[in-house]
């Protein structure tokens, strides 16, 4: 299976479980894989034939800037629905990395799954 990396968005928005860390935007790192077959995008050389990296940015910065969820899991699932609209994706990971919150130290929360409207 062939793959679509987006690696190293870094989207503000107002996530966090403790108190106070959404009262104010911090910064979150996403890494979006995707697994598609990009065979069709290979031999004809159109955008239409892939999933276009800048459109899928777009929408999931809008989630993280737009919404706000306690967990990080609950973050990434709501990133992982919007990847799979498409359903040319089979399979998606996303990574959500909350930068330098604990003394330095990075907590990320990875969700791996298969689309379930894969076709």
């Amino acid at each position: 299976m062939d793959r679509i990396a987006l690696r190293g968005m870094r989207v503000h928005g107002r996530h966090g479980a403790n108190p106070g860390e959404r009262d104010r935007e911090q910064p979150f790192d996403i890494d979006v894989l995707l697994e598609l077959d990009l065979r069709a995008a290979q031999a004809s050389d159109l955008l239409g034939d892939t999933v276009d990296y800048a459109g899928l940015h777009g929408r999931l910065a809008g989630i993280v800037r737009t919404r706000s969820y306690a967990l990080l899991e609950r973050l990434a699932g709501e990133l992982l629905h919007a990847v799979f609209a498409d359903a040319r994706v089979r399979r998606a990971q996303i990574t959500i990395a909350k930068p330098a919150l604990l003394d330095g130290a990075t907590p990320s929360v990875t969700l791996e799954r298969d689309n379930p409207r894969w076709r």
